[in-house]
């Protein structure tokens, strides 16, 4: 019997028809997850054709992009065209039946964050949103990937996608991390060592000693990252933390429902010998604290480094690429990464504003103080993890230490809504991308994990969190 990968069987399972001999099948998508901002042309596409969704219930909407997140907000949008596309998605959703979590729906947040703690996602199952962070369902032994607003008219109308196999790439870590090093450290030391476009074409599994050891939460921060190399897909074999995840969410399966669940969810796993078209090995122990200093999240090193000079041999970039990211940053070569001073400190995104990524960084700001000249911003994932915080006591010492504690949606990674930063302000983020403009025309952004932005927070510059004396 042929031995297969993981994702070989996700996708052979959800095929409806082979197309070609070239890989294309027609894919068949369990569930779908739309936002306001990816969906406007998708729905006008439809409304145009006089179609209708085939299955509203496989597909649940959140208000997440463009929404305003002050602490007080009662309204849809401070901007004009926020409100349009916010009030159009409800007609929407209104018109054709889709369930909808709205502005000021309790269970409203970023669509990565509220989806799995809904129980939303399950192991084994093709889901597919018009957000290429929709990787981080991988974590739950699902299949997740991005699609463009054709598609997601396609995908409402007919449940089924044109789809091309990719080829498979597996990412195995292991052994134990040290002081001060999360799961965003691993896969930003992932992506350094394989570059931006390294998994492009790829779907990649992660696998290892290290990844069973982490928490769910933590393996979606890696999978939402791997976009971030290239990735169309990224995913981790379900297992017992898996399981104890999902059983507590709203949505997940009861009674003898969940034991049969339970029993084919745990066959969900790659052969034993079965081929992958690569291998990538990485030791824990080799992981420190990470931050990127250029405009790609490959342009990263360890935090007790320095900013490259263009004639050093970084990966796949060249002297050109060095010396434009230098200048879009204003940052010299051979400058500790330490004496880097910011201006901003932002805690949020689809890829670390979960409750554990909060209490990281709570246990980090505790007795201390933002740096004078520095703004902090935190924007939890989900209004429910919002709830969450403010219950275990973390909201107290967020705001004690200086930080604004707001309400959720995707903010200031993206800067699509009133939250964003001017030109050449720089800013410690736990978000994914730091490409040029992405939190604001000039914006300087440099990734890293939450408790490290809570570090230079406190310190008024990029800082190593390990070398915080104890409060």
């Amino acid at each position: 019997m042929k031995t297969r990968t993981l994702y070989d069987k996700l996708i052979d399972s959800h095929s409806v028809k082979t197309l070609d001999n070239d890989g294309h099948v027609l894919l068949y998508v369990d569930r779908h997850v739309i936002n306001e901002y990816t969906s406007p042309q998708a729905f006008s596409g439809l409304r145009q054709h006089n179609r209708d969704v085939w299955r509203p219930s496989t597909t649940l909407a959140v208000v997440d992009h463009v929404n305003s997140t002050e602490p007080n907000r009662t309204d849809f949008s401070e901007s004009e065209s926020g409100a349009r596309q916010m009030k159009y998605l409800a007609e929407n959703c209104d018109r054709f039946g889709i369930e909808l979590f709205d502005l000021l729906d309790k269970r409203q947040g970023i669509e990565h964050v509220v989806a799995p703690e809904q129980g939303f996602v399950l192991p084994g199952m093709v889901i597919a949103a018009g957000d290429s962070h929709t990787t981080t369902y991988g974590a739950l032994g699902a299949f997740g990937f991005g699609i463009g607003t054709s598609e997601i008219e396609h995908l409402l109308a007919t449940q089924t996608l044109v789809y091309k196999r990719l080829k498979t790439m597996r990412v195995t870590i292991d052994g134990t991390l040290g002081l001060g090093v999360t799961s965003k450290d691993l896969v930003m030391a992932v992506i350094k060592k394989i570059g931006a476009s390294g998994a492009t074409g790829y779907a990649v599994e992660f696998a290892g000693s290290t990844i069973a050891d982490l928490s769910v939460e933590s393996r979606m921060t890696i999978c939402n990252m791997a976009v971030e190399a290239g990735a169309r897909g990224a995913f981790m074999a379900p297992d017992e933390k898996v399981l104890a995840y999902i059983q507590s969410k709203p949505r997940a399966p009861r009674g003898s429902l969940w034991s049969q669940a339970v029993a084919k969810w745990m066959t969900l796993k790659t052969d034993e010998g079965a081929q992958f078209d690569r291998e990538v090995h990485l030791s824990a122990e080799a992981v420190e604290p990470m931050i990127s200093w250029g405009i790609s999240p490959d342009q990263a090193d360890i935090i007790s480094g320095f900013v490259p000079s263009p004639n050093t041999t970084y990966g796949d970039h060249q002297n050109a690429a060095i010396e434009r990211a230098l200048e879009y940053m204003g940052l010299e070569p051979g400058t500790n990464f330490e004496d880097i001073e910011i201006t901003h400190a932002f805690i949020g995104s689809c890829t670390n504003s979960r409750i554990e990524d909060l209490r990281q960084v709570a246990a980090v700001l505790a007795g201390r103080k933002i740096a004078n000249g520095v703004r902090g911003i935190i924007v939890p994932g989900s209004s429910l993890v919002r709830q969450q915080a403010d219950e275990e006591g973390l909201v107290d010492i967020f705001k004690s230490a200086g930080f604004e504690w707001r309400q959720s949606g995707c903010s200031l990674c993206l800067a699509m809504n009133e939250d964003i930063l001017l030109p050449e302000e720089r800013c410690a983020s736990s978000t994914n991308r730091n490409f040029e403009g992405r939190q604001g025309a000039g914006a300087r952004t440099h990734l890293m994990s939450p408790a490290m932005v809570a570090a230079a927070a406190v310190s008024g510059r990029l800082k190593d969190v390990r070398k915080l004396k104890p409060k």
